[in-house]
């Protein structure tokens, strides 16, 4: 899809902002809140990871911000736009799709150590799965080792 967008009319236009959706139990290292955002456009600084701290808002702010449109309620006024994404010179050069270097299939066959766990999983409509088994299997399936806790962040009761 991005290939077919910078070979567009609209590639010099563009902006696509790709974030997860439900994004409050996919535990990373750091926090359960964490996820990651991918920004692309010709105005976007390639080949950069951005560690500022922004959350889904900061992406709508953002987006209504190239538009010109005002905030749509304070939550989004308030958000730090993803500014330091951006550069103010284009970089029209197209993107090339890389072929998939892993088939699909590889990661979990039949006869895996997650398989049978994968099998006994609810996956016949979203969120029906449990999270905790569902993210051990991903981790022993990608990484082949045994998951680290979960970390969930909340904030102190004395707040």
């Amino acid at each position: 899809m991005v290939e077919g967008l910078t070979k567009s009319k609209f590639w010099a236009s563009t902006a696509l902002f790709i974030l997860e959706d439900d994004a409050q139990d996919g535990p990373d290292h750091v926090d359960s809140h964490r996820s990651p955002a991918f920004v692309i456009s010709p105005y976007t600084r390639r080949g950069v990871v951005d560690s500022t701290l922004y959350n889904t808002t900061s992406v709508l702010r953002t987006i209504e911000l190239i538009l010109g449109l005002k905030p749509m309620t304070v939550f989004d006024a308030a958000a730090r736009p993803m500014a330091s994404t951006f550069t103010s010179t284009p970089n029209l050069a197209q993107y090339q799709n890389e072929p998939a270097r892993v088939a699909i299939d590889e990661k979990n066959p039949q006869r895996s150590a997650t398989a049978a766990r994968s099998m006994m999983l609810d996956l016949s409509a979203s969120d029906r799965a449990d999270e905790h088994e569902l993210n051990d299997i991903l981790w022993i399936a990608i990484k082949g080792t045994t998951p680290p806790p979960s970390v969930h962040s909340r904030f102190p009761e004395a707040f």
